[in-house]
């Protein structure tokens, strides 16, 4: 896919909160992604509540899905991603998988881009099995079709069901 500057890219990041006032982390995210350098904010889904993964006592998560448009290239979008959860308090010395954190923020998907490399895969690899991905994705673009794995209907269909309520704002 050419990342030049007037080859837009339909990109859908995923955010993730459960520390320091999880709504507002994921409110406060949407503003600073509305101003990310060669991109357009275009929406943001509702904002859900779940229960956090792993075994680790912890508070729930609240989670939303941002779709943007942009000509940056992949590597230089997770760059921007991580200076934003930088500046809203995140610290990656932490090791622990699905630690809390006050925000988390993930590629899910880039136009048709298909990559693995060693900081970064598209589609995310977990974006089938994880359903307070798949609903935000859903309202935004109930058509969308994700690379190798078929449409988001069939995909959430076949979700394990984690408990998940929508938060009206």
């Amino acid at each position: 896919m050419d990342y030049s500057k007037n080859k837009w890219a339909t990109t859908y990041i995923g955010l993730g909160s459960n520390q320091n006032q999880p709504l507002k982390q994921l409110q406060q995210a949407c503003q600073a992604l509305n101003t990310l350098p060669h991109s357009r904010f275009i929406a943001v889904s509702p904002y859900y509540q779940n229960q956090a993964l792993g075994t680790q006592p912890q508070t729930d998560y609240i989670n939303a899905v941002a779709c943007l448009e942009t000509t940056l290239s992949p590597e230089h979008l997770l760059n921007q991603l991580q200076t934003i959860e930088h500046q809203q308090g995140r610290r990656r010395n932490n090791h622990t998988h699905w630690a809390p954190r006050p925000l988390d923020l993930d590629i899910l998907l880039m136009g048709s881009l298909q990559i693995q490399t060693a900081r970064l895969t598209i589609p995310h690899s977990q974006i089938a099995f994880r359903s307070f991905v798949l609903k935000p994705l859903y309202t935004l673009n109930p058509h969308l079709e994700i690379p190798q794995l078929g449409p988001i209907s069939t995909l959430l269909l076949h979700c394990p069901d984690h408990t998940l309520e929508e938060i009206i704002t």
